[in-house]
């Protein structure tokens, strides 16, 4: 992952699935009704055709495999490296390799009901894995570069509480809308620490990349900043950062549930208009029948 595309790619396909989680949760929550709602790890993708609805865990799947395969391929020498922190970056996709390939056969085997339970518990140790790696890194994250280590870490922790929750209340709507706000947030945040850590153009000010061999000698992270006031300044930035992503976040999902919420809200005014149309049309039918 130490690249710009190593940050960028994971980190959009990882908002684009939050994304889509997130929506799904809420069209759930406000078609179902509150009572009636059980989050889910996956949603099926509606369309004519049947198999498609296996799209979710279809694309999930292949971006594990790839990203997994990826890891240990080295550019642009096009060769296979088994170096430790390779290892760990493909064990990162491990697990979620392990809950899509699981998914699929539960779906296809008309199992996912009975299994929902262990199904849940895979797909929460995908962010224990994660955060487990991200926290005993053998690569010393150091600097600027740990710092921003340290802030993912959080929202890792934050996506593997609520899968906890998840997975112990599946009804609970708002631990399930904060799983998929924490995808989208660890998506968002991999691909900054992508533009500010491995992007020439978008390095701190003050502050330089290091090489390759720098930094995988541990010796200082990919980008050092020269002085203690630069430092200090590209720290305050990230935090920055992450507060104004968050609240880009939250801003679109609001959006999203202020407009499923109106189109509830027009159902059950229809609903309730029908049924005064209705009642309206009786009462005289009654009363005829009085006298």
């Amino acid at each position: 992952m130490g690249t710009f595309l190593g940050h960028l790619v994971p980190g959009l396909a990882l908002a684009l699935l939050g994304f889509w989680h997130a929506i799904n949760t809420i069209r759930a929550n406000y078609q179902n009704g509150t009572t009636k709602f059980r989050s889910k790890f996956w949603y099926p993708f509606n369309s004519p055709l049947p198999r498609l609805q296996y799209l979710d865990l279809i694309l999930v799947l292949s971006f594990s495999i790839f990203c997994i395969i990826i890891q240990f391929l080295e550019f642009p020498s096009l060769h296979f490296s088994f170096k430790l922190h390779n290892i760990e970056h493909a064990t990162m996709f491990l697990n979620l390799t392990v809950f899509t390939v699981f998914a699929l056969f539960a779906e296809l085997s008309n199992l996912s009901e009975i299994l929902h339970g262990i199904l849940s518990i895979l797909a929460t140790s995908i962010f224990g894995q994660e955060l487990f790696l991200l926290h005993y890194h053998s690569t010393d994250h150091v600097g600027l570069e740990g710092h921003y280590h340290w802030l993912l870490q959080i929202v890792v922790f934050i996506s593997l509480m609520s899968a906890l929750v998840v997975t112990c209340f599946p009804c609970c709507f708002p631990a399930a809308l904060v799983l998929s706000i924490s995808v989208i947030f660890q998506g968002c945040w991999f691909m900054n620490m992508g533009f500010n850590l491995w992007y020439p153009q978008f390095v701190p000010l003050g502050c330089v990349m290091q090489s390759s061999e720098g930094h995988e000698n541990l010796v200082h992270g990919a980008v050092m900043c020269q002085t203690d006031e630069a430092d200090l300044r590209a720290r305050a930035m990230a935090n920055l950062q992450f507060s104004w992503v968050l609240a880009a976040i939250l801003i679109i999902v609001a959006c999203i549930s202020l407009v499923f919420a109106r189109n509830r809200a027009n159902r059950t005014l229809l609903s309730k208009y029908e049924q005064l149309q209705s009642r309206d049309r009786d009462i005289p039918v009654t009363i005829n029948c009085l006298k």
